[in-house]
């Protein structure tokens, strides 16, 4: 192609020029005073070229009101020549009346004999879409910022070629530095680490040059005044043009993350009233120890007089008991050993390499402590004592049930002596029926929920003088099926499951399975259950969560389940008890109190607890035709529960002239006695259902 003579270059040439390049042109004649805009000027506003004045003020007119002062100021510094040029940014109104953002370039062309301006030129560039996008910026860092200020993250950089750093002002917050600059010496940083994780975190923050990953890493640092804090660094490689590049990186202060990891990794191990291992922590330990070979003793330790003390001085003073009886037991033992308590009143030690002689000495070194433990002001009245299960344990295929049910077994064998005392376990004495048999009884258990062995009974709840139809309630209960088919009392698995741990599960199990197999039954009113529940159970800070999803699956109205609670469960968490029974009342779901008067704080438990229903122990009834003393403990126990509003049931109502003595009596108990032995809870839910059909044809 020819090269272009200079001389085609005509006026249509750079009106071309400045059509493509889309540039606004103005020519200021300064002694005339008028102004030319080029067309492609008033094009950029949406002008022809001939609707505007061609008056040296025009663009001042259009000028956004914000930005007339600095644009002539900008002029005028130039004029002055304090500037080489004029430069600045301003908006312009278009013809269809939105703002656009123009770019102002020029400066003088022309100056008269005395070196005054007579004459300036310039372009205006349209920007308006390059201010959008500052403005979307703009947005997205102010986004960035209040993101990081609400997440406390600090931001820094290294310039590997400079071998400069750069802290921002959360950076240099977190690290305690004052200073008024950004810029910090290089070696600033490693200053701070802690020795402990000085030189793996070094080598976290030098990503090798070229890499694009981000690597993260926690470190400890040592502020100027000796604090100590955790920080979390994200760290990556960013490659610059023609530069070595630099090390990105961010900051964020997570000491306090760490303290409650650690607060919550040490409450998942430890017993909240004690300080003691709980039961899983100890489980755990003892297993490890038993698995590693190491010999071992196991140390069962159950309180006597316990339930005594909670009766006497209340809930609080065990409290205190127990917290200094847990600070005697920990003085008790050698470095390498661990306590636990295991629930209540129970504690477990683990001593390894301990022989029988100082075991003995453990053992009675542990009785002392108990003896003298504060009490707080029930010391004068009231004692406390311990009975100790020793069983040393030497073979690695021994589960951690056997090992603690040796110490368990060995534990009753102090306390059918005398109490007060420990003994040691021995496979001799132990075998047989002894022995590891209460862990046998809880392992079958376990199996029995899954294999369909564990199956549920009902007991009728009668109405005084009136037949059950009358009240429809029933108290669900469990009977365990050994293998062999004999139906095993409650009295010989339900202990069990409580001493190793179960009983929480058992409880749930037939809760889950009573209300979806009878479902319908208690949806339509045929008939109401009720539960009996574990000190376990009753502590179970997920006991609500799962009662009410099963609800929520079955459908079951909360009104037509009730829960017993024990004072022997009560006693274990009183705390939780309480809460139990609050969170009942809200739902509308019936509660009784199972063995009233059995301990002494019944009638405590009765203030602290707005119960529906009051069981009262079958000691009390069982001889209240001979003795007069349970006559009047009963009259008094259903007068007040009157006055209460609560309904009243009687246990071991097992013969007539019983009932008959309480009929003489004029005792009105409300919601019955229990009379009829139990039976199979399906037989008495399909009872049930065929009496609510009739009816209701």
């Amino acid at each position: 192609m020819a090269r272009q003579d200079k001389k085609s270059r005509d006026g249509t040439f750079w009106a071309k020029a400045l059509e493509r390049a889309q540039l606004g042109v103005w020519d200021w004649d300064i002694r005339a005073g008028d102004c030319f805009y080029s067309a492609t000027w008033a094009h950029m506003l949406g002008y022809s070229e001939d609707e505007l004045a061609a008056t040296s003020d025009m663009w001042l007119q259009l000028t956004h009101p914000d930005d007339r002062q600095h644009a002539l100021a900008s002029g005028d510094r130039h004029i002055a020549g304090l500037t080489d040029a004029i430069e600045t940014e301003l908006r312009l109104k278009h013809k269809l009346g939105h703002w656009v953002w123009v770019l102002d370039r020029g400066g003088i062309v022309e100056r008269d004999t005395s070196g005054r301006p007579t004459r300036l030129m310039g372009v205006q560039t349209d920007i308006s879409k390059q201010k959008a996008a500052e403005a979307a910026l703009e947005q997205v860092n102010v986004r960035f910022r209040l993101a990081l200020a609400a997440s406390g993250t600090g931001i820094w950089h290294y310039d590997i070629a400079t071998n400069k750093s750069y802290w921002d002002a959360r950076t240099r917050d977190i690290f305690g530095l004052v200073a008024d600059t950004d810029e910090v010496t290089a070696d600033l940083w490693h200053s701070y680490l802690h020795p402990d994780d000085k030189e793996a975190t070094e080598r976290a923050h030098l990503p090798p040059p070229g890499s694009d990953g981000v690597s993260a890493s926690q470190y400890r640092i040592i502020r100027r005044d000796g604090e100590i804090r955790h920080v979390e660094s994200l760290v990556r490689f960013v490659a610059a043009a023609g530069a070595a590049g630099q090390i990105l990186g961010t900051v964020r202060d997570i000491t306090e993350e760490k303290l409650r990891q650690q607060e919550l990794a040490y409450a998942a191990r430890h017993d909240a009233l004690t300080g003691l291992c709980n039961r899983a922590a100890f489980d755990r330990l003892l297993a490890d120890h038993i698995a590693a070979g190491v010999p071992l003793a196991v140390f069962y330790v159950d309180l006597d007089y316990f339930k005594a003390l909670n009766d006497f001085a209340g809930h609080a003073a065990g409290d205190l008991a127990l917290k200094s009886v847990s600070a005697g037991i920990r003085g008790c033992l050698p470095q390498a050993a661990h306590a636990a308590r295991l629930g209540g009143d129970e504690f477990a030690l683990l001593v390894p390499h301990c022989d029988a002689s100082q075991a003995e000495r453990i053992a009675t070194a542990v009785l002392g402590a108990v003896r003298e433990a504060d009490l707080g002001t029930a010391a004068l009245s009231r004692k406390l004592a311990a009975s100790i299960g020793i069983a040393f344990i030497d073979d690695a295929s021994t589960t951690v049930a056997d090992a603690l049910a040796c110490a368990d077994d060995a534990c009753y064998a102090a306390k059918a002596a005398g109490r007060n005392r420990f003994a040691v376990f021995s496979t001799i004495v132990e075998s047989g029926s002894g022995g590891l048999n209460a862990a046998r009884v809880a392992a079958d258990t376990v199996d029995a929920l899954e294999d369909g062995r564990l199956k549920l009974f009902g007991q009728e709840i009668h109405l005084l003088g009136k037949p059950w139809q009358e009240s429809r309630h029933v108290e669900v209960l469990a009977r365990l099926a050994g293998r062999n088919g004999r139906l095993v009392p409650p009295g010989e698995f339900i202990p069990v499951a409580e001493r190793f741990g179960i009983a929480s599960r058992l409880d749930r199990w037939i809760i889950r399975t009573a209300l979806s197999r009878h479902g319908a039954a208690l949806r339509s009113g045929a008939l109401t259950l009720g539960f009996n529940l574990s000190a376990q159970t009753l502590s179970d800070p997920q006991l609500w969560a799962f009662v009410d999803s099963v609800i929520d699956e079955t459908g079951v109205p909360h009104s037509g389940i009730g829960f017993e609670i024990t004072e022997t469960a009560a006693v274990t968490n009183f705390d939780a008890a309480e809460q139990f029974v609050r969170k009942a009342r809200e739902r509308r779901c019936r509660v009784s109190l199972d063995d009233f008067g059995a301990g002494m704080s019944s009638f405590e438990y009765l203030r602290r607890f707005p119960v529906d229903t009051i069981k009262i122990d079958g000691s009390f009834i069982e001889h209240i035709t001979e003795s007069r003393f349970d006559r009047e403990i009963v009259l008094a126990i259903t007068s007040i529960a009157r006055s209460l509003g609560c309904d009243v049931v009687g246990e071991k109502i097992e013969r007539q002239d019983t009932l008959a003595m309480l009929g003489d009596m004029g005792v009105a108990f409300g919601q019955g006695f229990l009379l009829h032995r139990p039976e199979p809870l399906e037989q008495i839910v399909a009872r049930a259902s065929d009496v609510a059909t009739r009816k209701a044809s």
